[in-house]
């Protein structure tokens, strides 16, 4: 059955609410975390690399074993995972990377598909390492990571994917609406638009994304290929991705673990950071 809200805008509007009707980028941008790094706006770390019809825009940070960040997407943006990479950066070389349409990244001319966005972070990986990585997911990175996961099997030793389950066609109706994300938050546009190298294609981001996941199956085909250990994660009260979603997603990854984040949403990461570490920590130093 199609929800009668898109699951990005219930997950959205639930979390404001539950937020006391603060504005997104005062959410998922916290002041005491992110203005100590300018990430996703860094000229001291940042790079670009051409992966087919665009530039891609990453920073690196740290020194150690390679582990790719990948944001969530549409209010989604490098900044929102600014106390993941300051954690990581302590003893892993982070590979931060702004998905195609977001911040300073292109969106090309090609419309927008998983496995196009599974080669932007190929690209980069090339560009940056010859090792095997660790990828860090959220949301519509998340989902990312599966595909790349599947595409590049000898690239990838481990996954941590945040607030991403199953999904098939009609499973929910993904109709981004534009003028309503303006309207939720203008500061966070402004900001964003800033950033971007073509700001006037942001409503085209919109659609391109809409379309991308109404048509996007993320099932036992998909997931069923993964070889390498995934740590599957979600907030307990996320309001797009039940736990039940979740679940099921994590039981056809060949070698899944699972943890559910309490008391949190769909950005478990930020709501419950303490609790998201405690499961990430153990997991990426594992051999």
């Amino acid at each position: 059955m199609v929800r009668f809200f898109n699951l990005f805008w219930v997950c959205i509007l639930f979390t404001i609410q539950l937020q006391a009707q603060q504005p997104i980028r005062g959410f998922m941008q916290p002041a005491n975390v992110i203005y100590k790094v300018p990430y996703g706006n860094n000229p001291q770390t940042g790079h670009y690399v051409k992966s087919k019809d665009a530039k891609i825009y990453y920073e690196v940070y740290g020194k150690g074993q390679p582990i790719v960040i990948l944001h969530g997407g549409l209010f989604g943006s490098t900044i929102e995972m600014a106390r993941i990479i300051d954690s990581l950066a302590v003893d892993f070389q982070v590979i931060a990377v702004s998905t195609r349409g977001h911040g300073k990244s292109e969106i090309g001319v090609e419309p927008l598909t998983l496995e196009q966005r599974a080669n932007d972070v190929l690209a980069v990986i090339n560009e940056v390492t010859k090792e095997k990585v660790m990828i860090l997911g959220f949301s519509d990175g998340g989902f990312t990571a599966y595909k790349f996961g599947s595409m590049y099997p000898d690239k990838v030793k481990k996954m941590i994917v945040i607030g991403a389950g199953i999904l098939y066609p009609g499973l929910s109706d993904f109709n981004f609406n534009f003028n309503h994300a303006m309207g939720l938050d203008a500061e966070f546009w402004t900001q964003q638009r800033a950033l971007m190298p073509e700001p006037n294609r942001l409503e085209e981001v919109f659609k391109q994304v809409s379309n991308c996941y109404n048509q996007l199956t993320v099932g036992s085909a998909l997931l069923g290929s993964i070889q390498c250990p995934v740590l599957v994660m979600a907030g307990d009260r996320d309001e797009g991705n039940s736990v039940q979603n979740v679940l099921n997603a994590a039981l056809l990854i060949p070698n899944h673990q699972l943890a559910i984040i309490p008391n949190a949403g769909h950005p478990a990461f930020i709501v419950n950071f303490n609790a998201a570490w405690a499961s990430i920590a153990p997991f990426i130093k594992e051999n």
